[in-house]
């Protein structure tokens, strides 16, 4: 097959970025695979450094201006390459794609979309997009199926198809190697101490605050034993000062942007996704693979990752007296941390690794090709 993946942001694309790039070099490996992104932007430049991808330099802008110039950019690449899918994954590509393959006719490739974000599907563009380009849509998680049928993609082919990822890059840490992380990063610290830690991200509605005001609730012997780590860019101010007002910065770690997040979640013990709201999370998933138990909000998809008393916990969101109430079961059972753990991990390989996502999106996109 020949499937070109799009997608819009001009940056690093965040979980977009993560979907697109894991599918493309593991679809790579057996079909000719090609990204249209931004020039500048973080998978324009991964897809032109990868020989096994083809990489074209599209500007899904929603500036009329520029939106011309740029369908046909892209309505050229459609007539000469003659992709058989086209994978889109935001309103701004999927746009612009519709447009570039007007006039095509049956040569047009079929269109397989997919909703990341768990905001509400209305208005006459999302109707003209679901009903003339799209003939699949793929739902990440149960709430996005949800949210999904009641929109006007409930007639463009639903299809569920998880989140995956490299279960081989993330994978457990020996002894040694989870010691050497928690040197490393947290010099000096008690040996008896839990490190909570999340690579979810630092704004407010991931809920790490939650956390740290579920810790000031602890009496002070619990308290003390517990450590958080957060990964991402660095929190504003004002949230910073809340920690400070619960007296709680010298529990926090906040290691900035990471290039690698292995070596952070090697130093945790449990891991937490908190948000207060997520259709999804690639963060979860990897914490998972890495076997650590994980603390999850009630939100989107979060839920369906973890059972409780199994693979970690779920409490509801802005939840922090349920969250401390985990804490307690948590320090007054630490041997349950490595047992949940490897049931996090063995749920993770099975569920969501690279090759078990794979087979299902090229079902999928067989069965399209099928239908011609």
């Amino acid at each position: 097959m020949k499937i070109l993946y799009t997608n819009f942001h001009h940056g690093s694309g965040g979980g977009h970025f993560t979907y697109i790039n894991g599918l493309a070099r593991a679809m790579a490996a057996r079909h000719e695979v090609s990204i249209a992104s931004p020039a500048g932007s973080q998978l324009h430049a991964m897809a032109e450094a990868d020989p096994a991808l083809h990489a074209f330099a599209i500007d899904f802008s929603n500036n009329f201006k520029r939106l011309w110039p740029a369908r046909r950019a892209l309505a050229k690449i459609l007539r000469d390459e003659r992709f058989d899918i086209v994978h889109v994954n935001g309103s701004p590509d999927h746009r612009l794609v519709m447009l570039a393959m007007a006039g095509m006719g049956r040569q047009r490739p079929r269109v397989v979309y997919t909703k990341h974000n768990n905001l509400p599907i209305s208005g006459l563009g999302a109707s003209i997009r679901a009903r003339f380009a799209t003939d699949r849509t793929l739902c990440i998680c149960t709430d996005s199926r949800r949210l999904l049928e009641a929109s006007p993609y409930a007639n463009a082919g639903l299809s569920d198809v998880a989140l995956g990822i490299d279960t081989d890059y993330f994978s457990p840490a020996d002894a040694r190697q989870i010691a050497e992380a928690r040197t490393a990063l947290l010099p000096g610290l008690a040996p008896d101490t839990l490190v909570l830690g999340s690579n979810a991200g630092t704004s407010e509605y991931k809920g790490w605050l939650d956390l740290l005001q579920a810790i000031s609730l602890l009496p002070f012997e619990q308290r003390n034993r517990l450590h958080v780590v957060l990964a991402g860019r660095p929190p504003r101010d004002d949230l910073l000062q809340r920690v400070d007002a619960l007296g709680l910065r010298p529990q926090l770690t906040l290691t900035g942007l990471l290039a690698d997040v292995r070596p952070v979640l090697r130093a945790i013990d449990v891991g937490f996704v908190l948000s207060h709201r997520e259709m999804a999370s690639f963060a979860c998933r990897e914490m998972m693979a890495m076997g650590k138990p994980v603390i999850v909000s009630e939100v989107g998809g979060l839920p369906e990752l973890i059972e409780p008393g199994l693979h970690g916990w779920r409490v509801p969101p802005h939840a922090p007296e349920q969250i401390a109430a985990v804490l307690k079961e948590v320090l007054a059972d630490p041997a349950s941390i490595a047992v949940r753990g490897a049931a996090a991990r063995e749920r993770c390989v099975t569920n969501y690794s690279m090759e078990t996502v794979v087979a299902r999106m090229e079902s999928v996109y067989a069965a399209l090709l099928e239908e011609r």
